[in-house]
């Protein structure tokens, strides 16, 4: 394929870009031009095909084809633009968190579902109590005593999930944990962003070792690694190449985190409160089991995704 010429306009260089990553193999290769290009001229990428005639100067043409090579040598175009949409919200990114997948607004979906389900039934959960070894003064305060409903995500990441939740229920106050530090500062920035920083407190843990055994919360969401070690190595090059190996992988079988969020969840999940896990394709019948196994939940349900996986494995826990 020849190489673009000096002067194009819109159109002739989003055509010419979608048939060269189409040629590469790219993956989505006219979604990934049109915002690569949307983003280097700082549009929309409606306002790519109102303007089709405009041409690009030389500057602006020198700056796709900058991002246009990496993009052909496999880096997601979200670490490009630095930004990704989930729950049509606008989220920085960046190679330290994992780009937020569309399946995972199945997770929000059926979070949104049990609160209705809690509101009203808050009581009786405490505030939640750190263990000894998890100080951090850079970190934000957990919430104070009497503030009704109480959610927590483990592994929140870019603070995706916890920040669409956030701001669907503003009623709940949020917990996110998550063990990366640099994961932490992006989803800082993005709490920030959206506004939410009165209702999201981020603490830097391993899973639930930052929490005294006591029913503390109403809502325990968790979009764990569950990647199995042997599926990752047949991954598409810009997910294995570029996002961050310990957000993806989760041991041999994927469920390795998962079990032990499990193993612990009923000690501070109270009465009648939610837990929801996002599961890989063929994982969620394991991980009801494991669920049901404790004996602290009802029935766990699984919930299926716009591709037809059961996606979310959601139980409550029992009464009395």
């Amino acid at each position: 394929m020849a190489e673009p010429k000096a002067a194009w306009t819109i159109l002739e260089i989003l055509r010419w870009t979608t048939d060269y990553f189409r040629d590469k193999a790219v993956s989505e290769p006219r979604a990934s031009a049109e915002v690569l290009l949307a983003h280097t001229l700082g549009v929309s990428r409606l306002d790519l095909y109102l303007r089709y005639d405009q041409p690009l100067t030389p500057e602006e043409l020198a700056r796709f084809k900058a991002l246009m090579v990496r993009r052909r040598n496999g880096e997601p175009v979200a670490y490009l633009t630095g930004h990704r949409e989930f729950w049509s919200l606008d989220f920085r990114v960046t190679p330290a968190v994992l780009i937020p997948r569309p399946e995972t607004e199945t997770l929000v979906a059926a979070t949104l579902e049990a609160a209705r389900l809690l509101r009203g039934e808050g009581e009786g959960c405490t505030t939640p109590t750190l263990a000894n070894n998890t100080g951090n003064s850079r970190e934000s305060s957990p919430p104070a005593p009497n503030r009704g409903i109480l959610g927590l995500e483990i592994g929140v990441g870019s603070g995706a999930v916890v920040i669409a939740l956030a701001k669907e229920l503003p009623e709940i106050t949020w917990v996110g944990v998550d063990l990366s530090a640099a994961a932490l500062e992006v989803a800082r920035d993005n709490v920030r962003r959206q506004g939410v920083a009165d209702r999201v407190h981020l603490l830097q843990a391993d899973l639930l070792t930052a929490f005294k055994a006591q029913p503390s919360f109403d809502l325990l969401v968790a979009n764990l690694p569950y990647v199995p070690r042997q599926e990752w190595e047949r991954l598409p090059k810009d997910i294995k190449d570029f996002e961050p190996h310990q957000a993806l992988v989760g041991g041999e079988d994927g469920l390795d985190l998962i079990s032990r969020v499990i193993g612990q969840a009923h000690r501070i999940v109270g009465q009648g409160g939610w837990v929801l896990l996002e599961v890989g394709d063929g994982q969620a019948s394991s991980v009801a089991a494991l669920l049901a196994e404790t004996g602290a939940y009802d029935h766990p349900e699984t919930i299926i995704d716009f591709n037809k996986i059961a996606r979310v494995v959601r139980a409550r826990r029992r009464l009395g």
